[in-house]
């Protein structure tokens, strides 16, 4: 099996190319941590053969739990497999459904991440509410709260806050306190949006499981979705995230394509981990 650290827009993997590996990939969370502290990550990624999709991916978070999506990790799979094999499409089979992939000019990636989920059960939320604005306040050490974010499920679940101005923002001390609230039975990531113009939002976002990281490929398609919703901005937007651009479209059939760069940093010798 081969190891390789990866990065898109600066969010952190390792991706394990098990395709050749006999048997499906286990990976307990002993094994993740212990992989974290030799290599710090934000996901790993494994890839495995499927019967119909071309590849099958799963996905840890660095606090050892499995979760359903991750689309900058999506991609950088994507891109791994793409410099295997000679074609420009493929088809990814993951827990939140078939994800469709294709090389751009220049050996970006883009993630076809389907259809959004905005019905409070499929977040999911513990009760019933409008998710454009949810009746949630998420306090502020300095006094006063951050009010009504929107929630979508990108095969993950999000709130999106929309702040005025996004420098100065304790998100590493408010992050942890909306990801643990009961309102979100799952957990939350919980994203920080500054609306900048229609066509381009600033944003930061704490992780479930992973903490505050450089990008967040599917944060990016949640606060597309929650901003056009409110009708801040339009279906295409640029996502500036601290660690880079990540374009992302909302299409006329409903679907959330998300692209970006792809950086292969190097193979890895997991020692014995796996």
């Amino acid at each position: 099996m081969k190891a390789f650290a990866m990065n898109g827009a600066g969010n952190a993997f390792i991706v394990l190319d098990a395709r050749t590996h006999a048997g499906p990939l286990r990976l307990s969370a002993d094994t993740v941590k212990a992989l974290h502290r030799r290599h710090p990550f934000d996901q790993i990624m494994g890839i495995e053969d499927h019967g119909v999709a071309d590849a099958a991916l799963r996905v840890w978070n660095a606090d050892g739990g499995e979760v359903g999506a991750c689309g900058n990790g999506t991609r950088a799979a994507a891109w791994l497999i793409f410099e295997d094999e000679s074609r420009s499409r493929l088809t990814l089979a993951t827990q939140g459904g078939v994800l469709g992939a294709r090389r751009l000019a220049g050996g970006a990636v883009e993630i076809d991440l389907g259809q959004p989920r905005l019905n409070w059960q499929d977040i999911p939320l513990s009760r019933a509410m409008d998710t454009i604005q949810l009746d949630y306040a998420l306090p502020l050490p300095s006094g006063g709260a951050l009010e009504g974010p929107g929630a979508v499920s990108m095969g993950n679940p999000h709130a999106v806050f929309f702040v005025d101005d996004l420098d100065g923002l304790p998100v590493t001390t408010i992050g942890p306190v909306a990801e643990h609230d009961p309102l979100f039975p799952e957990r939350v990531n919980a994203g920080f949006a500054q609306v900048l113009n229609r066509d381009a939002i600033r944003l930061k976002v704490w992780e479930r499981g992973a903490g505050l990281t450089q990008a967040c490929g599917t944060g990016a398609c949640a606060a597309l979705v929650a901003a056009h919703r409110r009708g801040l901005t339009g279906r295409e937007v640029v996502i500036q995230a601290d660690g880079g651009d990540l374009p992302v479209r909302w299409d006329a059939n409903d679907h959330v394509h998300l692209s970006g760069p792809v950086v292969l940093e190097g193979a890895l010798d997991l020692g014995g981990l796996i």
